[in-house]
């Protein structure tokens, strides 16, 4: 189980995660919307995850968003590094009606975003634009290679759910034990 706090001026916020968990979760960051994409990342990955951020949300969501992804990260990086005997690569598509988005990860230790879902928009009033921003945060904070990629869809609260699911089984299978050790031609990651 790793816990981190960060402080800044726009935000507080203190995280737990424990990779080995059942997807329990218990999320408050004062924004309805991420809160419910953060339950499904955490069910669907099999992760316990309590989250509690107390942001400048009277000027706008960014701050909190992008902070929780970059904690997050930081946590998720703090769990699976050194890395050994797990799967690595994995894939995903979850669907969600009419939508279904791929997610493609690497657990290398090189992070990097490839992100191809609408970025206009408003989903009450969250901005699609932020879901980038906290994958981006996520993604280079935790040292995980990720596609995102919208094969389908255009209900935005469909897409969206889609993403943060199709990223959770995708991390939960990357995750898998294997018996062998660290999954590399180079023997280290």
């Amino acid at each position: 189980m790793t816990e981190l706090k960060r402080e800044t001026k726009e935000t507080k916020i203190d995280i737990k995660i424990d990779i080995n968990g059942k997807g329990k979760y218990d999320i408050s960051t004062g924004i309805g919307f991420f809160d419910h994409m953060l339950e499904a990342l955490s069910k669907h990955s099999g992760i316990d995850m309590k989250i509690y951020c107390k942001g400048d949300t009277h000027i706008d969501y960014h701050h909190s968003v992008e902070d929780v992804g970059i904690v997050l990260g930081q946590a998720l990086y703090k769990e699976i590094f050194p890395i050994s005997n797990v799967e690595r690569y994995s894939n995903a598509v979850a669907i969600l009606d009419e939508a279904g988005v791929e997610c493609d990860i690497d657990l290398s230790g090189r992070p990097y975003l490839v992100y191809e879902l609408p970025m206009d928009g408003v989903i009450k009033d969250f901005d699609m634009e932020l879901f980038e921003e906290f994958f981006k945060s996520l993604v280079f904070n935790s040292k995980i290679s990720c596609h995102l990629i919208l094969k389908r869809g255009r209900n935005k609260h469909h897409i969206a759910e889609s993403a943060f699911k199709s990223f959770a089984v995708a991390l939960r299978r990357a995750l898998y034990f294997r018996e062998d050790e660290t999954p590399s031609t180079k023997g280290i990651l």
